[in-house]
Parts: C-alpha cells; sequence; structure tokens
C-alpha cells in the first residue's frame, strides 16, 4: 500500500489519465496524496466517474487533445486556475496502428505523422506548456511513458518504435536542460493488458505472456507502480528510464 502522506500537498497532471495506465496512475498517486487533474481525450463521463472514484479530495477532469497545442494551451491554464499549482506531469496519451514492419506501404505518411503527433510532438508540446509550473515548484517531476519498443524495434508498427526511442531521447536531454528544478524520467513497458493496441486480444496477449520469462505481461499496476516510484522513491534520478516488462527484452 502507498503512503497516504507520501506526496501530501502536491498535483499531478495526467495527461491520457481516463485510458488504461492512466487510470492506475491517478489511482496510485491520489492515494500516495497528491490532488490528480484526470486530462483526457473524449469520453468525459468515464473520466469524470474516475475524479469521483479517487481517494481523497479536490481532483479534477479536464479534456484535452495533446496534438493540438491550443487545446493543451487551454488545459494548462484551466488546471493552475483550479490547483494554483502543477508539481508533476504524466504524459500518458498516444495512439498507435497495427502494421507488419515488412509492409512499407501501408506505413503512409498520414499515419507516420499521426502517430509522431500523438507520441512525440504533443508530448513535448504538453512538456513545453507545462514547464514553468513545475519550476516554480521547485521540485518538478515529468514522467513520460515510453515503451521497449523504444531498443528492440519491436512493436505495432515501425513509426511507433521510432517515436518512443524520440521519447527516450527527448527524456534525457530534458534531464540535463530542466534540472535542477525538474527532473524528467520514462517508464519503458512491454506489452500491456489494455485496449491500446487495436485488435490485440487475449490469444495474442497469451501468447506473448508464455514468451516473456515472468510468464505475464505487464498489467496497468506495474506502470502506475515505477511512476509513482519516480515520485517517491526515486528521488536522485533523471534522464534515465525504468523498464517494467517481465524481462520481454531479453
Amino acid at each position: 500500500m502507498t503512503d497516504a502522506s507520501a506526496l501530501s500537498g502536491k498535483v499531478a497532471v495526467v495527461a491520457g489519465g481516463s485510458g488504461g495506465i492512466g487510470r492506475e496512475t491517478c489511482r496510485l498517486l491520489a492515494e500516495a496524496g497528491t490532488r490528480v487533474v484526470v486530462g483526457y481525450r473524449s469520453h468525459r463521463d468515464v473520466a469524470e466517474a474516475l475524479v469521483a472514484a479517487l481517494p481523497g479530495e479536490g481532483h479534477l477532469a479536464l479534456p484535452v487533445s495533446i496534438e493540438e497545442t491550443a487545446s493543451v494551451a487551454a488545459f494548462r491554464d484551466a488546471a493552475l486556475s483550479s490547483m494554483g499549482r502543477v508539481d508533476i506531469l504524466v504524459n500518458t496519451a498516444g495512439m498507435t496502428k497495427p502494421i507488419p514492419h515488412a509492409d512499407l506501404d501501408s506505413l503512409t505518411d498520414a499515419v507516420i505523422d499521426q502517430i509522431f503527433a500523438s507520441n512525440w510532438r504533443g508530448v513535448f508540446a504538453t512538456i513545453r506548456a507545462f514547464v514553468p509550473a513545475l519550476k516554480q515548484c521547485g521540485e518538478g517531476l515529468i514522467v513520460n511513458v515510453s515503451s521497449i519498443a523504444a531498443f528492440t524495434g519491436v512493436g505495432s508498427n515501425i513509426a511507433y518504435c521510432a517515436a518512443k526511442a524520440g521519447i527516450d531521447v527527448m527524456t534525457k536531454s530534458l534531464g540535463r536542460a530542466l534540472a535542477p528544478e525538474i527532473r524528467v524520467m520514462a517508464v519503458s513497458p512491454g506489452v500491456v493488458d489494455t485496449q491500446f493496441v487495436p485488435g490485440r486480444g487475449k490469444e495474442i496477449t497469451d501468447k506473448i505472456a508464455e514468451t516473456t520469462p515472468l510468464k505475464r505481461i505487464t498489467s496497468p499496476t506495474d506502470v502506475a507502480d515505477a511512476i509513482l516510484a519516480c515520485a517517491t522513491s526515486l528521488r536522485f534520478s533523471t534522464g534515465t528510464k525504468i523498464v517494467v516488462d517481465g524481462g520481454r527484452h531479453l
């Protein structure tokens, strides 16, 4: 169980907070004492139900499309207006599309642009928007959800692997650039038990689990635990990643 006072008084913004990893991250951060801003793209009812179920008080659901800088700016302004501060920014938002790596023609310019806008540019835009507030708190933390696809080259498509590799490089670069006021970390899961990749059903995930050393795929809670550790235990770490994959990359 999380120490209910570990992050007492802090505010965490979770972009993509209503998704599988995001929901668990919001829950654990709230259990640790933070007030949480749940950023959601659609399904306001789902996000507001999550806010109502979180432990503690003062949580908030706000819409954001990270591919649109104006939307990110409005999201930041609304979060700061309501909360008054931001101490932690977690970037879990993103999308992908399964395309075999040998099928070069299906990885069109439009698909590439969409994947990079969602998984790299939008993450950077969100960070850029919140950096002044994170610096002001003096002990800011950014956690980016990456993927083992970034360094294995195995993932839903080549562009997704490349975008996540870009997240890892961004994490290193910003770890230097934003220190010492802000730490920047990445968490890199393997296959996660969510509906993130369209068409990846139980039969496929069961086969993946059998080839993973720890004999199961990553759960959203596994990833959320690592994100929480960045805020509570790994206070002298920045610019690096935590792999949470049960040994799948080995």
